[in-house]
């Protein structure tokens, strides 16, 4: 009914067809697989500045930063971030221009105000310290429920269950193998039925690394999941402008339109609807001719 499989890090474990993944696991598969990740994991740790800490805050900042970008490019955004805004209040009474322009070069700005609301509502409404439920949480701006059950379990040690790409690698890879459009309704019981309920700080760590590991060394299993997007290109892209106009603003505030244009150096209709949308969204302001970072 089902088959075993070895390689270097997975030792012995029981692999799933898809049918009999929606099936209740027994102890023993639970532990084989639990030990197999955990065993990679004691070898193979990441060195993460977030894994240094339990503190909410700095937690919510790494989750919010590591949302579609790679780890590598977040290590130093997130130190240069923690030392500007060291506490959840310093980053609410921060100017947005202040937080934006140390944000810049990391990529999808709006997560920038959206922490940017989420501590002022963290401060404002839930007295300064970062709610601990999934529901409170979520209900914080730029938080859905993967990322709401991440802070839940790494900075409360929560035994919530969520997926995100890398836990989603790790659970096609062994319990779906010969299974093409795995969707997370099938494979979020299997991460409710296998969370470490003692640490699940430490089991999401260790999934987080292995997940790292199956797609560097694999044909990326993910790639099998009905949730797999590939990303756009970035060069040449709406984001690439984007990016651009906000750091050319963190420099030089307060230009006109024309000259922003043209240290853009691309299509003006299509830099001019931009800028509208980057005004509409509550990134910059006009004023008296000049266009700056609100």
């Amino acid at each position: 009914m089902y088959n075993k499989v070895r390689s270097k890090y997975e030792g012995n474990i029981t692999v799933f067809t898809q049918e009999e993944a929606m099936r209740k696991l027994k102890q023993r598969e639970i532990s084989e697989f639990r030990n197999t990740v955990y065993s990679y994991f004691d070898e193979h740790e990441r060195s993460l500045p977030w894994r240094e800490t339990s503190d909410p805050y700095y937690i919510l900042v790494s989750e919010i930063m590591l949302q579609q970008t790679q780890v590598n490019r977040v290590i130093g955004k997130y130190r240069e971030f923690i030392k500007a805004f060291p506490t959840v209040t310093a980053l609410h009474i921060a100017p947005q221009s202040e937080a934006l322009a140390v944000w810049s070069g990391l990529g999808y700005n709006r997560r920038a105000l959206s922490l940017k609301k989420a501590a002022a509502m963290i401060v404002e409404k839930f007295e300064g310290s970062l709610p601990s439920t999934v529901e409170e949480l979520s209900s914080l701006p730029g938080i859905g429920h993967p990322t709401a059950a991440a802070i839940a379990a790494y900075a409360y040690n929560e035994p919530v269950a969520y997926i995100e790409t890398n836990i989603r690698t790790v659970y096609i890879h062994h319990f779906f193998t010969d299974a093409e459009s795995v969707s997370d309704k099938e494979i979020l019981p299997l991460v409710e039925q296998t969370i470490d309920r003692e640490n699940p700080r430490r089991w999401y760590s260790a999934l987080m690394d292995y997940g790292v590991m199956l797609k560097a060394s694999n044909p990326n299993p993910g790639r099998r999941s009905t949730h797999h997007v590939k990303q756009s290109k970035f060069e040449g892209s709406d984001r690439q402008i984007r990016g651009a106009v906000l750091r050319i603003l963190t420099i030089n505030s307060g230009m006109s339109e024309k000259e922003l244009i043209a240290e853009i150096d691309r299509e003006e209709d299509r830099c001019i609807q931009i800028l509208s949308q980057l005004e509409v969204e509550g990134f910059l302001i006009r004023k008296n001719g000049s266009i700056s970072l609100k």
